[in-house]
């Protein structure tokens, strides 16, 4: 490794030269990378609702649907209006009331339910019915939609699922610049109190920025990502890789002291720093892979960047940041300045005669961490995340306010099914509790509107060569208890009509990702924390150490949703699934160094309060920079963000790195003084010592 720290500091300049031209392709890459808005995307393809859709595109040529809500409108206006939206690009049908019979059929043969499901309650507004021939998350459904906004005016408000999506878009776009902007600038603040220069912070964001460029232009590869990594891959890459920085730079002043030449130094520096920062890194990349193991495969997407960007992180550490430091030494030497510390050895000096109280009072938290943390409330309604002001989630509440409509789903039935059926097994559907309407072209065609007057167009947007296309509202909300039952009821209902009919849409879909990412958790955390628990066993060769460390962090991960729950908070799904894991990853770091630092000591001969002390002391600071820094690094998006996602996901991680720090710098050293003798007896390289140091202490 001395060998490689040595080769680092010779080619110092060729390496700036090299990672700056490397920016280039990054940047091409990352401008190239699209960016999916839409999180039901990431569904399973052999599921049913993402067959269905798959069938609705295919046969109908209909990807994404919703609901176009107008205020006002007469029936020639009506008309107008239809007929502008339909000259949008994309946009494969509208549907409307006036536009069924096209003059053909008077309104009066048309049967009341069919009239009743296209006006509201007092009769002044309508809808329409529009399908594009897209999916939510393409871009050109989200073009599709922000034209018909321009076309519409104020007058009408258009509710979907893409709708949502394009108004995430738009939200992302716009805010994850600055609340990226604010976590560099706290971040620096942090670094500035914490480090002993005004220099090295900026050396350390330079480096940091240039592989989360990196990271973003690698993506390229893939082709797309998920939103939500996109807007957290720059803020957590920040406070992850961090301590890696300032793990390279507390060894080159300690290697200062001992090389006077500092070319000498930094090398030496760098062959200590692979060392460390390989385990710490590798812990953090396990629990960002962990994520690969959901079988939604947001968190395959999330994880691979993730992981991505901790193993750019190492590399930058270990090449680009030294070259920035040795280049930049002079300037570093003349901006030394005093830093903020915690008072290290007065805690040191507590925990040495109150360890037993603190051991106690911190496992007793376990209690009320886990009632908090299995009771934390949890919602899947996507647009719940998004701010009231939107036009998507106004069209939502104007629905469920005038027109008694919370969700619409779609039905895909077998076309050879009778008409006597189908219309047997709308009028079951409508008779489940919440449902508003069930309706399809057998709705409209009957004894009094025969199907030769029935438009052909009409026809051809409801029914295919293979399959029947029906329409289902709900007064339900999605992601509900309600929803869930009506969803299985229905789905009941319409196989026993037609084995091979697909129930599809926002409401099915939502359904099936809450029952997905429930197991996902549960996957999620088993792998994360047995992934972890094997790398603590071969980083320390310890039996014990990894229980130990892994308790100690995961009580740290428990009180921090518990809290969730304790201050009325509902939080996004995802939410757990990645403050679990990435708060682990990220912050078992600073339990692997408090504990490395002990098993350091103690088989040097020290007695179990010694070591624990000096490992303290040692740790301590270098600990609370490092959660001072993700804390930073995240709380400004938490602040700033109103997507609510996005938002609660940062408050989460900058609220977990603090608990993780304040526990680990607690209970740990307590646990090690409590638990010494276990240690040293399951621990390799310490069942060597004497009797006499086992027990000193």
């Amino acid at each position: 490794m001395l060998k490689f720290g040595k080769g680092i500091v010779k080619f110092r300049y060729v390496i700036l030269v090299l990672s700056v031209l490397l920016l280039i392709p990054s940047v091409i890459g990352y401008l190239n990378t699209r960016i999916n808005y839409d999180i039901l995307y990431y569904l399973p393809d052999n599921i049913e609702t993402m067959k269905g859709q798959d069938i609705l595109l295919k046969d109908f040529g209909k990807g994404a649907y919703g609901i176009f809500v107008c205020d006002g409108l007469d029936s020639a206006e009506q008309i107008e209006m239809k007929e502008k939206v339909e000259a949008v690009d994309h946009v494969a049908d509208v549907i409307c009331y006036n536009a069924i019979t096209e003059g053909t059929v008077p309104e009066e043969m048309l049967p009341d339910e069919v009239r009743d499901v296209f006006y509201s309650k007092d009769g002044k507004g309508c809808l329409m019915f529009i399908f594009f021939d897209s999916t939510s998350s393409s871009d050109e459904t989200m073009d599709a939609i922000t034209k018909i906004r321009e076309v519409a005016g104020e007058q009408c408000m258009l509710s979907s699922m893409a709708a949502v999506v394009t108004d995430t878009k738009n939200l992302v776009q716009e805010q994850t610049p600055i609340y990226t902007v604010i976590a560099v600038v706290l971040a620096l603040i942090v670094l500035m109190l914490t480090m002993d220069s005004f220099i090295v912070p900026i050396l350390f964001l330079v480096d940091i920025g240039m592989t989360i460029i990196y990271n973003l232009g690698s993506n390229f590869v893939t082709g797309e990502i998920s939103f939500i990594t996109m807007s957290l891959v720059a803020i957590l890459q920040l406070g992850v890789t961090m301590d890696y920085s300032i793990f390279l730079y507390h060894s080159y002043v300690e290697h200062k002291v001992l090389y006077p030449d500092k070319k000498e130094a930094m090398a030496h520096a760098i062959a200590a720093t692979i060392t460390s920062v390989a385990g710490s890194s590798l812990t953090t990349i396990a629990g960002f892979l962990a994520m690969c193991f959901m079988t939604f495969t947001l968190g395959l997407d999330m994880g691979i960047v993730m992981a991505k960007g901790v193993l750019f992180g190492v590399v930058g550490c270990i090449t680009i940041l030294p070259s920035l430091i040795l280049i930049f030494d002079r300037a570093i030497e003349k901006s030394h300045h005093r830093t903020v510390k915690l008072p290290s050895r007065g805690l040191g000096v507590f925990l040495d005669k109150a360890y037993i109280p603190v051991a106690i009072f911190l496992l007793l938290l376990w209690i009320p961490a886990i009632y908090g943390n299995n009771r934390v409330k949890v919602y899947y309604k996507l647009d719940n995340s998004l701010p009231d002001n939107l036009q998507s989630v106004q069209a939502n509440k104007e629905l469920e306010d005038n027109y008694d409509i919370s969700s619409v789903s779609m039905i895909l039935v077998d076309s050879k099914l009778s008409a006597k059926d189908t219309k047997s097994m709308l009028s079951d559907i409508e008779n489940v509790d919440g449902v508003n309407f069930a309706i399809g072209l057998d709705s409209v065609e009957g004894s009094l509107v025969p199907s030769a007057v029935v438009p052909s167009e009409l026809t051809d947007d409801l029914i295919s060569d293979n399959y029947k296309l029906l329409i289902v509202s709900s007064s339900y909300q999605v992601a509900t208890d309600e929803i869930k039952e009506q969803c299985t009821e229905i789905n009941n209902i319409i196989k026993s009509y037609d084995k091979s009919s697909m129930f599809i849409g926002e409401a099915p879909a939502t359904k099936d990702l809450i029952d997905i990412t429930d197991h996902d958790f549960k996957v999620v955390s088993a792998v994360s924390i047995g992934a972890i628990f094997l790398l603590i066993f071969f980083v320390l060769k310890s039996i014990t150490l990894p229980i130990i460390l892994v308790a100690v962090v995961e009580l740290a991960i428990y009180v921090n949703m518990s809290l969730a729950y304790y201050t009325g908070a509902t939080l996004p799904f995802i939410a757990s699934i990645c403050v679990g894991t990435i708060q682990l990853g990220a912050t078992i770091d600073y339990a692997i160094l408090l504990t490395n630092r002990y098993k350091v000591e103690r088989i040097a001969g020290k007695s179990r309060k010694e070591a624990v002390k000096v490992a303290v002391e040692t740790s301590v600071n270098s600990i609370f920079s490092s959660a001072l820094g993700f804390f930073a690094a995240t709380i400004g998006c938490a602040v700033y963000s109103n997507i609510d996602l996005i938002g609660s996901i940062c408050l989460l991680l900058a609220r977990g790195a603090l608990l993780s720090m304040v526990i680990v710098i607690t209970l740990l050293p307590a646990l090690l003084l409590i638990f010494d003798g276990v240690i040293i007896r399951t621990t390799l390289g310490m069942r060597g010592l004497t009797k006499k140091n086992r027990v000193q202490g």
